[in-house]
């Protein structure tokens, strides 16, 4: 009978996307302007329990796949004359793990909405954005297929755009909403671009196909370049990747709660198709170099801009970049499976970090870091996930990101072991950015924000200490499921100097935030290099300066041309009609005799005119 269960639940498995679809659109339901009475609170309770069906159904139908052979599935979507367009789906412990982490996550984000959310009213847009986000990334994780993941991804764009605009009467959040919507569009013009190309090229957009395609295919090495730096452009502005990086950190101006999800899992749905397609990438090495080279820049470049910030949300927003930086290393090196693993031990600490900042924002009103301070004594469980999260996140063993970048940094040494550096400095400049966010939030003097600070709602605090115990047996889990050796059996010489980094960065930002030794804030000694990073690399000055700009006059150019060409015209045809009408009606004498005399003027003039070149 179990077995039977577990049969029927990985056969439906695709109903798991379409349970959270149905919650978001009944979630309409209870709108302010349908039901007054009822208020908008049933819309989360709704979501929340078709969430929970979800996460259910997922635990069931890895059960049933867990040991087992992937399985192929295929619909046809539309088949018109000989042009047949077939879904095709993989049923996989790659794919449904995926979508029990993504609903497991669902599930917690929106019982913490329902407590930060506690007095909004716009629970019925936020919750159902939620649960279009999260039917999305599901049926990201299932589609087997290059050209129904970009139309889920543009599905994606749209449920960020909307997340992040809910509070569409602040100016804030209406342009991170649009620069978010617009940044992600550029990427996906250039992947739809890569998309259309491939059709010619391999015969197929099927991932399997495309892998054993790329293993003999013979095509000239600059269309490979294009097709693959193509390939590259959506998931670098999905990861939020230099240089389509900013609108990460506007998005952060919606509401925190959104933020789990899409910090945590949202932005790696980008780096999850650039592993699908990963073996088409690797013909061209100048692409693979370019997806290595623009990983290594965001992952230095966004760890030393987060220290330099003074926001909790910019902090994270950039932390968020940096770890999707060293998936691209992975997935440009080739090392696909290190990038997945990475990924699963990432999106659990970031969304517990999310979750106990949020709290923190919540209850004190503010978001600077020089404003807080020893909130260790009134907010314990806040602290103790902070920590938690942090240390899942770096190279701290025996948490998920030590194994992690140990798996990456191994498989590193070989072949680029310059990357290896890379890595370990940003594991020390993440371990430096998350102490001393800690030590100015919950070490010290109370801060003029901080002084009464209880702590949260039970919502709030309940999924965040459930994602806390999640992300300490993380390690367990994994060497269960044969992914990470046991930490006694360790030889690997990178794991101590991972250990190293961890302490040189969190010991060196002690020194400096902990024991209050250096001014406070902390001033550089060339000021011009703190501007650098706190400015954010002036990459926004640079939009400003070079694209910006030609927009701008490419637009004034445009209207004048509209204005004097286009306008001029047309008001020119419309003058002389209006001209010509005044002085003919002054012809209407009311006589037909009058009428043919003009009427034979006029021919004889255009007979004239015609027969003019040959009588002459």
């Amino acid at each position: 009978m179990d077995q039977a269960i577990f049969q029927v639940s990985l056969h439906t498995v695709l109903w798991i996307p379409l349970y959270t679809l149905f919650g978001g659109i009944a979630s309409v339901l209870w709108s302010p302007a349908c039901f007054r009475r009822t208020g908008p609170r049933p819309a989360g309770y709704l979501n929340l329990l078709v969430a929970s069906l979800g996460f259910t159904h997922s635990l069931l139908a890895l059960g049933a796949i867990w040991g087992q052979p992937a399985q192929q599935v295929s619909f046809t979507w539309l088949q018109v004359a000989d042009l047949q367009l077939l879904l095709p789906l993989e049923y996989s412990s790659q794919s449904i793990g995926a979508i029990a982490v993504i609903t497991g996550l669902n599930i917690l984000a929106q019982l913490y909405a329902v407590g930060y959310l506690e007095t909004d009213w716009g629970w019925a847009r936020f919750f159902a954005s939620l649960s279009l986000f999260e039917s999305g990334m599901c049926a990201l994780a299932l589609c087997n297929s290059l050209f129904f993941s970009y139309v889920i991804l543009e599905i994606l764009t749209l449920g960020t755009y909307l997340l992040i605009g809910i509070w569409f009467n602040q100016s804030l959040v209406v342009t991170g909403a649009r620069d978010a919507f617009l940044t992600k569009r550029v990427g996906d013009l250039i992947l739809l671009m890569a998309v259309v190309a491939l059709w010619p090229l391999a015969g197929t957009w099927h991932y399997g196909e495309l892998a054993e395609w790329a293993a003999q295919a013979e095509v000239a090495p600059h269309t490979l370049t294009l097709v693959g730096l193509a390939l590259m452009a959506g998931p670098l502005g999905k990861c939020a990747q230099f240089p389509l990086h900013l609108w990460l950190d506007e998005a952060m101006e919606g509401p925190l709660p959104a933020s789990i999800l899409r910090n945590a899992v949202v932005v790696g749905t980008g780096a999850w198709v650039l592993i699908k397609v990963q073996p088409v990438i690797a013909l061209s090495p100048i692409a693979s170099a370019a997806v290595i080279g623009v990983g290594a820049i965001t992952a230095i470049g966004a760890t030393l801009i987060a220290i330099a910030q003074i926001d909790l949300k910019r902090t994270l927003s950039y932390s968020v970049s940096a770890y999707m930086g060293l998936v691209f290393i992975a997935i440009g090196s080739g090392n696909s499976q290190a990038a997945l693993v990475l990924m699963l031990t990432y999106t659990l600490s970031m969304a517990l970090l999310v979750m106990s900042t949020g709290t923190l924002i919540w209850s004190n009103i503010t978001q600077d870091l020089t404003q807080m301070g020893g909130l260790w004594s009134r907010r314990p469980i806040s602290g103790l996930c902070f920590l938690v999260g942090g240390a899942g996140l770096v190279g701290l063993p025996p948490l998920g990101g030590f194994w992690s970048l140990l798996t990456l940094m191994d498989s590193l040494w070989m072949r680029h072991p310059i990357l290896v550096g890379v890595v370990l400095g940003v594991n020390s400049l993440t371990a430096f950015s998350l102490m001393r966010v800690f030590f100015r939030v919950f070490l010290g003097q109370p801060g003029p924000m901080t002084v009464r600070s209880p702590e949260v709602l039970w919502p709030m605090v309940l999924p965040m200490t459930v994602l806390g115990g999640v992300v300490l047996h993380l390690p367990f889990l994994l060497h269960r499921a044969a992914i990470v050796p046991a930490l006694s059996v360790v030889t690997s010489p990178f794991a101590l100097l991972l250990i190293w980094s961890c302490l040189m960065g969190g010991g060196l930002a002690g020194v400096i935030y902990g024991r209050h030794w250096a001014q406070q804030p902390v001033r550089l000694f060339w000021p011009a290099l703190q501007d650098f990073f706190a400015q954010d690399l002036y990459t926004a000055q640079i939009y400003r300066g070079t694209i910006i700009w030609v927009v701008q006059q490419a637009s004034r150019l445009i209207d004048w041309c509209d204005r004097y060409f286009v306008d001029g015209l047309v008001n020119g045809v419309g003058f002389t009609t209006l001209l010509s009408g005044q002085a003919l009606r002054y012809n209407n004498t009311g006589f037909g005799q009058f009428y043919i005399l003009t009427i034979l003027i006029g021919l004889s003039l255009l007979m004239l005119l015609v027969t003019y070149p040959i009588l002459s």
